[in-house]
């Protein structure tokens, strides 16, 4: 086994501390990789407080991580030592089913393995990106292009495709109305990847308070879902609208906004349910759907996309130490828009 550090918690509301956690030794197939970057997702708070299931501590977050292989199994052919790659929100599946032969890892019929708080085919409970180095096989791993740093390339691990699978499966392109609900860390890559396909693109937010900023990225409408107006004026209007928000909102009202036949996409993942009214669908043919990552294949795509269209995340970097800060930021709504941890400063206090 490997040592490394880490950064973990203990509780459900505990703080982080450092500590040593064990990584596997290599396999033939694995990849060990020294982790430089992690992003922060709000996923990583709701799984650490046990809000999606219960949770098994201590608990390493992490599942938007950039670094460089540092060392390979012997029969590893993807990749070479001093490579830069990434790890996303999975580092396995069965590999066997319908949707693992299509490249839909994301959707593996047995559940794919986690980043973090999954156990793995070793037995081994998995632990994330707030450390210092990762064990994982070549399958799993992407190539991050020359042209997107290690630092902003993290968030595109899961941010990034969070949103971009959506947005190509339902078919943003030109001539398309999308609407992005929420301008945070989903929803400002949300805004710049439609905004590179082609579509017109809606930012729906609480307040105009970031109207500026989503403008900025990309976006050619800004309105604040806090005025009832809006709901009035935009009604049938959207082809696609990408829900990125991880609280409850009025689905129902949403829906009055989509088009005949459009789609409302979930990729916010809110603990409580979400009502919805079957006649806010029924009249005009709307569709209400989720919408997970993406599998490795389109993760690559959406790397090579993002490189080819210059789309970076905007992102604070910060210590190790203050991780905890950060999460209390990420609640209040007060990051520009992904924190990302600088991992070379895991071992500071």
């Amino acid at each position: 086994m490997i040592n490394v550090n880490a950064r973990a918690v203990f509780s459900p509301e505990g703080s982080f501390k450092l500590t040593s956690i064990k990584r596997r030794d290599l396999q033939p197939h694995d990849i060990l990789i020294e982790i430089k970057y992690s992003g922060i997702c709000h996923s990583d708070i709701h799984a650490a407080r046990g809000e999606w299931g219960p949770t098994q501590y201590p608990f390493v977050p992490g599942h938007e991580i950039a670094g460089i292989v540092a060392r390979i199994g012997p029969e590893v052919t993807k990749y070479a030592v001093g490579d830069r790659v990434g790890v996303g929100c999975m580092v396995d599946s069965c590999r066997e089913c319908d949707s693992c032969r299509k490249g839909e890892e994301q959707y593996c019929h047995n559940g794919h393995t986690g980043t973090y708080g999954s156990v793995d085919k070793y037995g081994q409970f998995t632990q994330g990106g707030y450390s210092t180095h990762i064990v994982v096989t070549e399958d799993f791993v992407v190539r991050i292009p020359d042209e997107i740093g290690l630092d902003v390339a993290a968030p595109l691990l899961c941010a990034g495709i969070t949103t971009y699978s959506p947005l190509r499966h339902w078919g943003a392109a030109p001539g398309k109305k999308v609407a992005i609900v929420g301008l945070g860390g989903l929803g400002h890559m949300a805004v710049k990847l439609a905004h590179a396909m082609g579509a017109k693109v809606t930012v729906l937010s609480q307040t105009l308070k970031k109207k500026e900023d989503g403008l900025q990225l990309g976006a050619d409408e800004y309105y604040a879902t806090g005025d009832p107006e809006t709901f009035r004026k935009l009604a049938n209007s959207f082809d696609l609208i990408i829900n990125t928000v991880s609280a409850a909102i009025d689905l129902n009202a949403y829906l009055s906004l989509l088009a005949v036949d459009g789609t409302l996409v979930n990729v916010g993942a809110p603990a409580e349910p979400l009502p919805i009214q079957v006649f806010s669908l029924i009249p005009q043919r709307k569709s209400f759907a989720g919408s997970a990552i993406g599998g490795i294949r389109e993760t690559q795509e959406m790397l090579d996309f993002c490189a080819e269209h210059h789309i970076t995340p905007e992102i604070e970097i910060i210590s190790a130490s203050r991780i905890d800060e950060a999460w209390a930021r990420v609640l209040a709504s007060d990051v520009r828009y992904r924190f990302v941890i600088d991992i070379s400063t895991m071992n500071n206090e």
